[in-house]
């Protein structure tokens, strides 16, 4: 600030004259930068609040979409185990019939050589 002082001390009038115009033009230049910087910061805060808004809407979506997908799992779970319950009944089931139809083929193969010979013993 003191080589300003001195320096202004050192001009005659025309020289103030040019030098005061000339730090009025970067008066106005810098009112102008300033005022464009603040609409610049007006216009990112409106952003910034459209941007919070839309957070909050998506933090919202995203807690319903996991709970909706903790209840699919659930029911998932739920399916398999029914499917697994199924499938072990089915399996005891296919092993009795399988040994049921084995007894059942061999009462018949017996019964048709008692047959036969009941057959020839009439014959």
């Amino acid at each position: 600030m003191d080589r300003l002082k001195n320096k202004i001390c050192g001009l005659n009038k025309t020289e103030l004259k040019e030098f005061l115009f000339t730090l009025m033009d970067e008066c106005d230049a810098l009112h102008s930068e300033n005022c464009e910087l603040k609409d610049a910061c007006a216009e990112l805060k409106r952003v910034i609040m459209e941007l919070e808004h839309e957070n909050k809407i998506l933090k919202n979506e995203k807690i319903e979409l996991d709970m909706k997908s903790l209840v699919l799992q659930e029911d998932l779970e739920r399916i398999k185990e029914t499917f697994r319950l199924k499938e072990e009944t089915l399996v005891t089931n296919f092993t009795k019939l399988e040994k049921e139809s084995l007894k059942l083929k061999q009462r018949a193969e017996s019964l048709l050589v008692e047959n036969n010979k009941l057959h020839e013993t009439l014959k």
